[in-house]
Order: structure tokens, then C-alpha cells, then sequence
């Protein structure tokens, strides 16, 4: 794509303008670092954009606090003080989704999953965020906790104009062949493979 022009222009009856403002469904998957750091960079370019976003937390524990959600939760509250940027709202299982009153556990995390998605697709037909970032959601669905065609459906026929970002490994075909913008991180080397565990500032 030189200087931003894309290669090929599709006879598809769409304006320039109407094209480039297509919702789209990424995916971040493969096995190397950094699928989930992309998507909160994502994250905080939307917030710069004044956009709604949703962040849905899908594997890592209640219990572990990451970087990424103290910044987007602080821009959060810069946003409800100052009217900067745009919204955020965080949501992960481990010990119950926020919308749900029943504390989850570490041994219900399918019923979380299940419950999660719901709720994730109620908001897609109320048009609630404009960027929805599903971390770690190739999990659930490789684990059969949801189903794949579901999602699939669900993110291909959303209304309106949002934009998901799907992160992990194992992608499904089906989510890979129906998404817009598909990265593949690959491993080639990192400090664990010398025994070195992770460190505050690069991994959390």
C-alpha cells in the first residue's frame, strides 16, 4: 500500500468515503507476543477518536490487574471529568462479569464465557460501543464454551458502524476467512525460551 493508497479498488457501487468508513472485524492471532498489546494500542487510538469502547476480558484472572486496564480506566476517568476522548469500560471473568451479580469462579468459567457473550451481543444490537476489543475470545470458542458459528454470525451481521478486535491463539477459519484484517504474530524469540520469566513493564 504506497503512501496509504490501497492496490486494488473493488467495483463494489461504494464511494471512496463510503468504503474507508466500513466497521471492520480484526483478529490478532498466532503465537507470538503481542496480539493483545495491539489491540489496547487500538484501544487507545479510539479513545483519542472520542470513541465508545469495550474491553471483554475473556481468559486472564479478575485477580491480575494488567498495564493496559489502569491507563484505559484512568482515560476513562478523564473522559467523565473533562469530556476527553471517549469512554471506556472494562469487563473480564474470573470472579463474575461487572453487568452480573453472581460472583463467578475459577471452576465456571465456561458459564462466564457463555454469559459474557451474551451480554457482548446484546450490546452489538444495541449499538452500545463503537470499538469492542475481545481479549483472549479464540479461547472460549476453541474450547466449545461458545459457538463458533455464532460468533462468526453475529460479528459479520452486526449493524451500525463497530469495529471488534478478536485476540488469541488458534483462530478458527471460519473467524479468520469472515474477518476484515487478519495479523498473524510469529514466535521467533523471546526471553522465556532462556528461562527468563516476564518483567513488570514488558509483560504487565
Amino acid at each position: 500500500m504506497p503512501k496509504g493508497k490501497p492496490l486494488f479498488v473493488p467495483n463494489d457501487g461504494l464511494t471512496t468515503r463510503q468504503r474507508r468508513h466500513r466497521p471492520l472485524l480484526m483478529v490478532h492471532t498466532g503465537n507470538g507476543k503481542g496480539k493483545s498489546t495491539a489491540a489496547f494500542g487500538l484501544a487507545l487510538r479510539a479513545w483519542n477518536q472520542g470513541w465508545d469502547i469495550g474491553v471483554f476480558q475473556f481468559v486472564k484472572s479478575a485477580k491480575w490487574r494488567i498495564g493496559e486496564q489502569t491507563v484505559l480506566e484512568r482515560l476513562a476517568a478523564l473522559h467523565a471529568e473533562t469530556g476527553e476522548g471517549g469512554p471506556v469500560e472494562w469487563h473480564k471473568m474470573g470472579s463474575g462479569w461487572s453487568w452480573s451479580r453472581k460472583a463467578g469462579t475459577e471452576e465456571d468459567h465456561a458459564t462466564a464465557a457463555a454469559e459474557g457473550w451474551a451480554e457482548i451481543k446484546r450490546r452489538l444490537a444495541a449499538e452500545r460501543h463503537q470499538l469492542y476489543v475481545l481479549d483472549e475470545f479464540t479461547y472460549p470458542m476453541q474450547w466449545g464454551w461458545v459457538d463458533v458459528d455464532d460468533v462468526v454470525e453475529t460479528l459479520t451481521n452486526r449493524p451500525g458502524r463497530q469495529h471488534v478486535v478478536v485476540t488469541g491463539r488458534n483462530a478458527d477459519p471460519r473467524l479468520v476467512e469472515a474477518a476484515d484484517l487478519v495479523t498473524e504474530m510469529q514466535h521467533v524469540k523471546h526471553p522465556m525460551d532462556v528461562g527468563q520469566k516476564g518483567q513488570r513493564g514488558i509483560e504487565w
